[in-house]
């Protein structure tokens, strides 16, 4: 896979995000790598919050919007060959 392609499923979830791992081009697409795992342990979170009832439910809700808006973004950024860092979350490094 090329850089493009590896940098979009970085953000299509953990799955896509292991296909682009081990068979894309890590090098090009470590930036995106990144992002997109930074999205999954965010998403990750958002549903271990939604468990807690009422608030829990709330928060959990609005966080997994912004998470969907976050790589809508990242997704965006992709396509256009940019490495523009999300916002809030952004400047978390999880891969060297």
């Amino acid at each position: 896979m090329n850089k493009k392609v590896t940098s979009v499923f970085a953000y299509l979830g953990i799955i896509f995000w292991l296909i682009a791992f081990l068979a894309g081009d890590k090098e090009g697409a470590k930036f995106h790598l990144n992002q997109g795992l930074v999205l999954f342990i965010g998403g990750v979170i958002s549903g271990v919050i939604s468990i807690i009832p009422v608030i829990g439910t709330f928060v959990g809700c609005i966080l997994s919007i912004v998470i969907l808006v976050f790589a809508i973004m990242g997704i965006i950024s992709a396509l256009k060959d940019e490495e523009k860092p999300l916002p809030l979350i952004g400047s978390i490094q999880l891969l060297n």
